[in-house]
């Protein structure tokens, strides 16, 4: 009961919050800026760990769906790893802090990919198990990506727009793009617009 009530606690506190764009002490994945190309910054991101659910939808509808399953898992749809001595392991739901930020990209089959990176004091053999089957643990190497951060519309045109103003804006530069942009949103998708942190960002590497 104290476990349900704690975890229906975090989640309206979540979107009280984010209804009007607070992100206070939200965590996000460590990083260091080592270069600028005007206003781009260049990260270097170091290993972290996601989880992260492909879904067959148009843009707008597959953030909330994805955003929709990542959190259920976070908030508590999971089995927990926990070893008793002699026996299998119990079945123990856990909730994992919110970090921003969510991720969406398509895949090789079209989809969309949306993904939560997980806080840093987790590891892929501590973190509990999905409920959700659609819903997968996976471990990101660490990349260099330049990143463009933006407010306001995030539909699939201002996107596009801001990827290919990213990728003009490195055009010309040592920085040279070798996948394909990714958004990044550290708003749920209820937050007023103007209250918004965008980013579109792209691995790089030089020559």
């Amino acid at each position: 009961m104290l476990h349900k009530i704690a975890t229906l606690a975090s989640g309206l506190a979540l979107g009280a919050c984010s209804v009007v764009g607070i992100r206070s002490g939200t965590p996000e994945p460590a990083y260091t800026v080592t270069a600028r190309v005007g206003i781009v910054e260049i990260r270097q991101y170091g290993p972290r760990i996601a989880a992260e659910t492909a879904v067959e939808a148009n843009e707008d509808a597959a953030r909330y769906t994805g955003f929709r399953r990542l959190a259920g898992y976070i908030f508590g749809a999971n089995k927990a790893k926990t070893q008793i001595a002699k026996t299998a392991p119990v079945a123990v739901n856990q909730t994992i802090a919110m970090t921003a930020p969510v991720a969406q990209a398509r895949d090789a089959a079209g989809r969309w990919v949306i993904r939560f990176f997980m806080p840093a004091n987790w590891t892929m053999e501590t973190l509990p198990i999905p409920n959700d089957p659609s819903v997968h643990l996976i471990m990101v190497p660490s990349e260099t990506i330049a990143v463009l951060g933006f407010s306001g519309d995030r539909g699939p045109d201002a996107v596009k727009a801001r990827e290919q103003d990213l990728l003009q804006r490195l055009a010309g530069t040592p920085w040279r793009a070798v996948g394909e942009p990714v958004a990044w949103f550290y708003d749920p998708p209820w937050t007023l617009p103007w209250l918004r942190r965008n980013e579109v960002a792209v691995p790089v590497v030089t020559p």
